[in-house]
């Protein structure tokens, strides 16, 4: 009557690919696709960086950064989500906001400096890897409250990617930086231990992901009008951007703070309800005692 237990068929089956006939959907292919795309534009930015090119390595890097905000929210729209797909976009996140960064920053100005410019660096991208890794694991986490899901643990790598070259957009609005190195050093030390450090970040979900109708059409305007300055005025925008973000963090450790003590005080209130105020179920001889009572 009943079929015995054949564990080895279970797990031949649970390999097998949910696509039949040996097909992929293309939309499975578009997020990894914009993933791929931004990781050439991270591996461009090293090439740009080794040959001096600092215009284009900024360019090539925040054109990575874009993209890697657009490829996990293609990924969910098309509901093409994929292990392969999480896999490629991690490894793609450190070339791009670990190893690229680090190496801008040491060809720009921290050479000067010979082992000591290189050991902040490596320790730059080491954070980056280490950052990353502790944000795949928190993903599994399953009995995380609702509300910390507004902030990250530490400045996230793509974040930390780019206000880490502030001091080559501050020497674009014409300062002059370079002589300034062991500053420069100091700052990458900072900016790499912001990534691993318990500091909580706003994560941009506090937005929503609906907005009223009325305000679609100025959220258009405001998107043209960022990339605009973005593309007319990179420096100043990108030196703006970074400098605010950095202004924001303890704003947003404040938050978490206020948001942390109000869950606990929700938390607390709950343990002194008395759970006999909850309606318990009678049987019917206490009802109909409970009746008679009331008469």
């Amino acid at each position: 009557m009943f079929p015995p237990f054949d564990l080895e068929h279970l797990e031949r089956k649970g390999r097998q690919t949910v696509f039949t006939r040996g097909q992929v959907p293309v939309r499975v292919l578009i997020p990894s696709i914009f993933t791929l795309i931004g990781f050439c534009a991270g591996l461009t930015a090293i090439r740009m960086g080794i040959e001096h090119r600092w215009d284009l390595a900024v360019a090539a890097l925040v054109f990575a950064a874009a993209l890697d905000g657009i490829d996990g929210r293609v990924a969910r729209l098309l509901k093409a989500s994929s292990r392969f797909g999480a896999e490629l976009d991690s490894l793609a996140d450190f070339v791009n906001f670990g190893v690229a960064p680090a190496i801008i920053m040491f060809a720009w100005a921290l050479e000067d400096l010979h082992s000591l410019g290189w050991i902040a660096v490596l320790v730059f991208a080491v954070c980056a890897a280490l950052r990353l890794a502790r944000f795949n694991v928190s993903l599994d986490a399953t009995e995380t409250p609702a509300w910390k899901s507004n902030y990250f643990v530490g400045v996230p790598a793509p974040a930390a990617a780019i206000i880490l070259l502030l001091p080559i957009y501050v020497q674009d609005l014409g300062l002059h930086v370079p002589s300034l190195t062991p500053l420069v050093l100091i700052y990458t030390l900072a900016i790499a231990l912001l990534m691993v450090s318990r500091v909580p970040t706003f994560s941009g979900k506090l937005i929503g992901q609906r907005i009223a109708r009325e305000y679609v059409l100025p959220v258009f305007v405001l998107a043209a009008l960022f990339i605009g300055v973005l593309l007319t005025y990179p420096a100043l925008t990108l030196t703006v951007g970074s400098v605010t973000y950095l202004a924001v963090i303890p704003l947003s450790a404040y938050r978490y703070m206020a948001d942390e003590r109000k869950a606990a005080k929700a938390k607390t209130q709950e343990k002194e309800d008395p759970a006999a105020e909850e309606p318990v179920a009678r049987s019917e001889d206490d009802q109909v005692i409970h009746l008679r009572a009331k008469q």
